[in-house]
């Protein structure tokens, strides 16, 4: 749908499979900062009304272990930011809640 109107879409590659660095492209997301061992912060480049990021932190549980910790931001632009973001976030919910367990899942492995 991004693509449709004109979005970035998933149009791109990744410069590397392996490495990745502050300003790559992923997907549809542009890498906004990274740090291996604890953070992960992706800025939407899909046509939206409003900006959005999506966030991973690995943070220290004191056991040795770490929590994954997932959270999406949305700054809304004007009523359609905020129709958006209510009418799309049921949705969201299970996209985001899966897409941590899998992420937890394949780095408990």
């Amino acid at each position: 749908m991004d693509r449709m109107v004109g979005g970035f879409g998933m149009r791109r590659g990744r410069r590397s499979a392996t490495d990745l660095r502050v300003g790559d492209a992923v997907d549809f997301w542009r890498v906004e900062a990274w740090d291996p061992a604890s953070l992960l912060r992706l800025r939407a480049e899909m046509r939206l009304p409003g900006k959005a990021w999506l966030q991973f932190e690995a943070v220290p549980d004191g056991s040795g272990g770490s929590t994954l910790r997932q959270t999406a931001f949305f700054e809304p632009r004007g009523i359609f930011g905020y129709l958006y973001w209510y009418g799309v976030s049921p949705f969201h919910s299970f996209i985001f809640g899966n897409m941590a367990r899998r992420i937890a899942q394949a780095a408990a492995k």
